[in-house]
Parts: structure tokens; sequence; C-alpha cells
């Protein structure tokens, strides 16, 4: 049975080491590449969560033989060499981005027809960069609500070449062709137009392509190269904890005057959103790093501008903290998640008034202003972001009630057992 809402729990002392579930964007790039190598793959510490499942289920409908251990954190993968068994395969992701945006550069590489689809929200994200992209390396790809989902692939081979991709929507355009291309029939030039949001996770991306045998080389900043027939090789990966994840922890030592360490990432890290931490340290927190975790204390909180196109996915993080602040604070440069998996800026306005605050919405971020603050219901969206960002402000102010707390098992299942176990 579904629980409709979740009262937060305010808390007196937070002191605490917490480590988060494996990161999905690590998971399911790894699950992807693991799925195209030449020969078996183990991935530990894997994501069990709706977008992973999401992967995996795909991926055995294209004919990847994938094997789970028990609690589901580690997956073996026998790998296809580049080719999906399936001929033909008709594919539901939900409003998983990364399997909707891999799969549909993976499935040119091969021979049948297949359609990609997802829920109404996916049916909203757009994918039309996309599709130009691999049409310029010579696939037949369509969307047939353009220029959103469903996507139609009628696949045999990709060509490989060059192509230019809008960087203002979504990195995982970019990160999609990138990860399909060592198949291509020719050397691949990927050149980024009109800059690039969360830059980083093309990063991560090009990590997962080596730790699997596969490079790509920038040759200038946002063009990319991939040889052609580079192809991966079945390798054992480890998964990082995940660090969106993470920003909720270090978030609630910020606003409550705790201290948490994060076990697992550090500075070592190849997620880029591990610089969160340093916008806490802006705003007065101390941060400490160690090769393999990262600890915040927080302490007087001061308003602060940030650009966060690099690390977008912890702007409603930061926004909840900004609440507590002694002076106001602007962020800006994250025009691209209103087409995410809610239109996050506008929730984001909406729900932090619910609390009190004064907030200024742009096109591409917000002023926040902080006031007294007042108890709410505060609405998901059916966002796991929204959700568990606004969760955070519950540990200070009392009166806080997240609906929908479900939509939280798209990422991180356990997320409210482990705020609970903090006091929350």
């Amino acid at each position: 049975m579904k629980t409709r809402v979740r009262p937060i729990t305010p808390v007196s002392s937070l002191h605490a080491t917490i480590r988060p579930p494996g990161s999905k964007s690590l998971t399911n790039r790894a699950l992807l590449c693991a799925a195209l190598a030449y020969g078996e793959s183990e991935i530990s510490n894997a994501l069990v969560s709706d977008d992973s499942r999401y992967m995996i289920s795909a991926l055995r409908k294209l004919g990847v033989n994938l094997s789970l251990s028990a609690d589901g954190t580690t997956i073996r993968v026998r790998g296809c060499s580049g080719r999906f068994p399936a001929r033909k395969a008709d594919l539901f992701v939900g409003n998983a981005g990364t399997a909707m945006r891999f799969l549909t550069a993976a499935l040119t590489l091969g021979t049948g027809v297949y359609t990609v689809d997802g829920d109404e929200r996916m049916r909203q994200r757009p994918i039309l960069d996309l599709v130009h992209g691999l049409r310029a390396l010579g696939a037949d790809v369509r969307a047939c609500n353009e220029p959103f989902p469903p996507v139609l692939i009628r696949a045999d081979g990709l060509a490989g070449g060059n192509c230019e991709i809008d960087g203002t929507t979504s990195s995982q355009f970019v990160s999609a062709v990138l990860m399909a291309a060592p198949y291509a029939r020719r050397n691949t030039l990927v050149t980024v137009k009109n800059g690039l949001v969360s830059a980083p996770y093309v990063g991560m991306t090009r990590h997962v392509m080596r730790a699997f045998g596969a490079d790509v080389e920038e040759t200038e900043p946002h063009v990319y190269h991939v040889v052609a027939n580079s192809r991966y090789f079945g390798t054992t990966f480890a998964v990082e904890p995940d660090a969106s994840a993470a920003s909720y922890f270090f978030a609630a030592a910020a606003i409550t005057g705790g201290t948490i360490r994060v076990a697992g990432i550090g500075k070592n890290s190849v997620q880029g959103d591990r610089a969160f931490v340093r916008l806490l340290g802006e705003m007065g927190c101390v941060v400490r790093e160690a090769a393999d975790w990262t600890e915040v204390t927080g302490k007087p909180l001061h308003g602060i501008s940030a650009d966060m196109a690099d690390i977008s996915d912890t702007a409603m993080t930061l926004a909840v903290v900004a609440l507590f602040a002694d002076s106001p604070t602007s962020i800006r440069g994250i025009g691209n998640i209103r087409v995410k998996e809610s239109d996050r800026i506008a929730a984001i306005a909406t729900e932090a008034r619910k609390l009190g605050a004064q907030v200024e919405e742009f096109e591409d971020g917000l002023n926040i202003t902080p006031a007294p603050l007042r108890g709410a219901m505060i609405e998901t969206y059916n966002d796991h972001r929204i959700a568990m960002s606004f969760a955070i402000a519950g540990l200070r102010q009392p009166g806080v009630v997240i609906s929908n707390p479900e939509c939280v098992n798209k990422t991180y299942p356990r997320f409210f057992e482990e705020l609970a176990k903090l006091g929350g």
C-alpha cells in the first residue's frame, strides 16, 4: 500500500557517517558498456532503483544475459559484442532519462527495428538534439512525437563521421553518442555547440568507457574524437556511492549545525556533483575532504551567488539550504532543469514560497530571500529530487510533510529510512 504523505521530524543534533547507494549515472553507464562489451563483466555496488531496473529490463528484452545477486547490487553481464541479439523490441523506460538516451544511441549499432518509449513526463522531455546527432552519423532515428519520445530506430549499423550536438538541454545526448561511437564504422567526431550543461557528466562517461577499454579524446574544449572499432571488453567495475544523493545529507548538516561524513566520496571521486560541498563552504560550513570521504559541519549560513550549470542536479538541495541563510542566494545556469522529471525551477519556487521564503523566478534560475518559515505540505511533482531536497528542510523546520514520498524510488528507495536513522 502506498504511503500518501511523510511527515519529517526535526532533529536537535546531527552527527553521523553515511554511505549512499551506488551512483545512478555510473550504474547505467556501466550497464550499457558491459552489455556492448566482448566477454563478461561484473558491476559491484550497483544502484537498485526504478531507473536501474528499467535499464536492466530493457537490456534483457534486447537479449543481453544479466544475473543479479540476492540484493541486486552485484550484476554480472555477458556482453553481446556491440550488437543486441534481438532484432525487434518495444522498450519502456518510465521516466529514466539515462535509459532513454543511452539506449536510443546504442540501438543504432545493430540490425533491427526498435521503439523506446516512456511515461507521460518522459513524453514531455526533448530528445531531438540527440536524434539530429545520430542522423548526422548515418542512423535512421525518428522522434515520433517530435521533439519528444517515443523514438523509432531502424538500425543497420552506425556509419560514424562528424556531428554537432546542442549542449544546452542535456549532456546525456553527448554521452549517449560517445558510448555508441566505438562501434561505428568510421571515426566519430562530436562537436558540442552552444555550451554544455552538466559537463562533468561527460567526464564521468569517459571514465566508464576507459574502464571498459575504449577512450575518448577531447581534442579541444567540448570536441570529442572516438576511434572506430575501439570496442569494449568485459571487466570488473565498482560503482561509487551517488554524489547527488550525498548532497541531501551534506545539506542536513549545513542547516542543523551538525556534522555528516559521507563515506566513499572524496577527492578521488569521478562525480562532478561532489563540488556541491564547495558551495556549502562558501555559505559558511566547514568542509573536510580525504581520498575516500567528505565531511561537512554546519555553521551560520550566508547567502551566495552560484552558477550551477555543471551540477544542476543539486540545485534543489542548495535552494533548500538557502532558506536558512541570513541573506539572499542567487542560483543561475540551470535552465535545463525545467525539462527534467518536473519543471524543477517552478517547483522549487512554488514549494519554497509555501514554506515562507520570498522567491524570484527566472528562466535559468532563482533568487531566494530567507524569511520566517512555516510548515507546509510539499508537493513533489513525482520528482525524486524535489522530495528529498525539501525533506531536509523538515529536519529543522517543524511541520514539513512530503506528499507522494514513493517517488524517491526512482533513485534512492531507502532515502526516508536513512533519514529516519538521523532522527528525521
